[in-house]
């Protein structure tokens, strides 16, 4: 006879274990896909670095060298440091006041009594450093007193050199006119003054060459 029948348990879908599978096994594979990944940006960084660092190698090298003074020439010096030396060798006075009036031919006032004229007097002070070149070249020291005549009625400017200057002659007079020529024009009508007529000066004084320098005797 045959046996009680058996009792019949619907099977299990198989979809969950199917996915569990797909989960387990995308796991698996992207654990090792990540630091694959890094690795290989890095490389690529230093793939691209290296030529970079190549090409522009070079270039600092030419800027090297072309910084680099050459051969049996002395190297540049700036600008500001080759003035400095210059106004080393040149000390100047307070400006004096000799006369202001209200023309070149009347008597006027002296010293304190004249009022200050700014531009001119910080005008001559610079002409006088930058003409240092222009002083008379004996191979000594020497003073040149640098006489500036400003003149309102007639808008003129005019320099020589004063009695109080050890320096006299032709190099002085060529010195003031270097002096003359490095004065900026003045704005006559918008330059503050009480009087027509002035005449300032500044003593300069030079020290001797170095003995390097060979003098000039002109």
């Amino acid at each position: 006879m045959p046996g009680p029948p058996r009792p019949h348990f619907p099977s299990a879908p198989s979809e969950p274990s199917i996915r569990r599978l797909g989960v387990r096994s995308s796991a698996h594979f992207d654990r090792p896909i990540r630091p694959q990944l890094i690795l290989a940006i890095l490389l690529v960084v230093v793939l691209l670095s290296i030529p970079l660092y190549l090409l522009r190698s070079p270039s600092e090298k030419e800027q090297t060298k072309k910084n680099e003074a050459p051969v049996g020439f002395a190297p540049s010096v700036p600008a500001g440091v080759q003035a400095k030396k210059k106004n080393e060798r040149l000390t100047l006075g307070k400006v004096v006041r000799i006369k202001c009036s209200s023309s070149e031919g009347t008597a006027g006032k002296t010293g304190r009594l004249c009022d200050e004229i700014p531009f001119f007097e910080k005008a001559l002070a610079t002409a006088i450093e930058e003409s240092i070149d222009c002083a008379p070249r004996t191979g000594e020291g020497g003073t040149l007193n640098y006489v500036l005549k400003v003149d309102f009625n007639k808008n003129t400017m005019h320099t020589f050199p004063g009695a109080s200057g050890v320096w006299k002659g032709p190099q002085a007079r060529r010195a003031t006119e270097c002096v003359k020529r490095a004065l900026p024009a003045p704005d006559w009508e918008n330059v503050s003054h009480d009087f027509r007529y002035y005449e300032i000066a500044i003593l300069a004084e030079y020290k001797p060459p170095a003995p390097t320098e060979a003098p000039l005797f002109e």
